[in-house]
Order: C-alpha cells, then structure tokens, then sequence
C-alpha cells in the first residue's frame, strides 16, 4: 500500500467515517489508474489495489472479498481504443458505472543529481513512450526500453539506486519514489487524455438514476448489407448521439465484427427507450453500462 493510502486510511479510521474504498488498477502505486482513482473518488478514503494486467485487474474486482471497484483505461487521445480492454468487460460479469478523462503529463525522472547526459536508458509503459519520441529524438543517446508499468519503472530506480536509468512517469509517481523531474511534461501532444471507465457489480442505484446520460453496449449484426446503417438510422430516430463507434474482430469468424457504442442522450429513459428499440435488429446485444458521463482533469 502507497504512502498516500496509509495516510487516508489513518484519517479515515480518526474520523470514523466508513471504511476505505478498495480500488482495483492496472499498475502500481503513483500510476496515472491511481491519479484516476483519486480524481474520480475524490473526498472518500480509498485502498489502492495493484494488478499487473487488465486480466489480473477484472479477476479482482469479479471478487468481492478482494475489490470494490476497478479503473481502466479504454482510449486515449493519441493512441486510440484499447481493443482489448473492450472485450475484457464484455466477457465479464462488470458494470460500467462512471468515467473520468485525465490529462497525462508525462515527467522524465531520475535519482536526485543524475542529469540528462548520465543517462543511458529510459524505461517505462509502451504507450508512455510512444507519446514522448519526439522528446527523445533530440536524445541519440538514451535507448528507450519498454516495461510493464510507468510508476513502476520509476520505483525500481529508487529501489536499486539505478545511477544512468531514467523512467517516464507520473509526478505523483516521482514524489512518492524520491526522484527528480529533469523532463518535466514531455509528451508531444499537450492536450493527451486518457479515458479511464469505473468497473463494478451494479448498474446504478435508483437515486443515481436522474444522473444517467451515457450507455455503453456491444452488439453485432446481420452479415448483410446496410445491417449496421440500419441500427445506426433507429438510434438517430431517437436524438441519440453516437460518441464512439469500435468494432472489434470475431474471433473464428473471418471478416466479422462486434461494435462497441457509447450512447448518450438526456435522459437514462431516452437510452432505455432507444436500446431496446435496437434490439430486434441486433444480435447479442449486451447493456455494459449505464452512467453519467465524465469530467476532464
């Protein structure tokens, strides 16, 4: 558990307000799922739970007795749909019940004194380092390396005092792992966001309801012609708007596609309305979650 977590369990139980919520992310302490996490519960004690992967991240919020809620990231501004991720939760028993968009800053660190012509590497998350090459170009030198968590990246140059290594990461990363920012904000794109979505066993309570304005489903169709634009035509009927459209391979099944759909509208009795207005021209149809949709930090 991260120093953060401990402080906010301690507050928590002087207080003697409910216990902390446990939060299930891929990544480990001072990722940006943590960030998210953070953002998202603001005001509520939580427990960061860490999980190597995605897979490993479902399998613990499926627990109870494990996890209350899990935070995974599905796009991103520059990078795109994490195809993957779209049919870990449709192959799960979760809900979406909320979103939040974070602004990724990414942060060059290193151990206190090292410079930038000390180092030889920089390891970090694929996707951190596809979002800083231009950086780097002007860096010859540095060989970038790909690992399996930012956060952890910077963490394992603290605790190996690794003099010639530097990690892409968080600032909250560098804060926790005693390290120094020598790059500060050195992605390309400054207006990068990553779409986390809030992972849990319910849909949404009866007083959350009036709050609801995006769904997120998956279905397929017909191998026919015009079988999605007929869909897409009922939904329009409806004043729904579209705010993203992934279809996904089939697997064994050559040139076919599921379609995940974000939806939203004014009311959660308009979406209603409107799925189930879909549904006898679609097949395996799946709600995957009704929310409210969220706020950019």
């Amino acid at each position: 558990m991260s120093t953060t977590n401990t402080l906010n369990l301690s507050k928590a139980s002087k207080n003697g307000t409910t216990k902390a919520k446990r939060i299930a992310i891929q990544g480990y302490p001072g990722a940006f799922h943590e960030m998210a996490a953070r953002h998202y519960f603001e005001g509520t004690p939580v427990e960061i739970i860490p999980a190597d992967t995605f897979q490993e991240l479902v399998k613990l919020v499926e627990d109870p007795e494990i996890a209350d809620v899990g935070l995974m990231a599905i796009e991103n501004t520059l990078a795109g749909g994490m195809l993957p991720n779209h049919k870990l939760i449709n192959n799960s028993s979760l809900h979406i019940t909320g979103e939040i968009y974070l602004r990724v800053v990414q942060n060059l660190m290193v151990l206190p004194g090292q410079k930038i012509e000390d180092i030889t590497e920089v390891h970090s998350h694929f996707m951190a380092i596809r979002q800083c090459r231009k950086y780097f170009a002007q860096y010859p030198h540095i060989r970038l390396v790909e690992s399996l968590d930012t956060a952890l990246s910077a963490k394992e140059i603290q605790d190996g005092k690794l003099k010639g290594r530097g990690a892409i990461a968080s600032n909250l990363a560098a804060e926790m792992y005693g390290l120094d920012i020598i790059g500060p904000s050195i992605e390309t794109n400054k207006q990068n966001y990553t779409r986390f979505l809030v992972l849990q066993h319910r849909y949404f309570s009866g007083n959350d309801a009036n709050k609801v304005d995006k769904a997120s489903i998956s279905f397929t169709t017909s191998h026919d012609a015009g079988s999605l634009n007929r869909v897409l035509s009922v939904l329009a009927a409806y004043g729904i708007n579209l705010s993203k459209i992934q279809s996904v391979p089939i697997e064994g099944r050559h040139w076919e596609y599921m379609f995940f759909v974000d939806l939203t509208a004014q009311s959660a009795m308009r979406l209603d309305q409107a799925i189930n207005a879909i549904r006898p021209i679609c097949h395996n149809l799946k709600v995957l979650g009704l929310y409210e949709r969220g706020r950019h930090v």
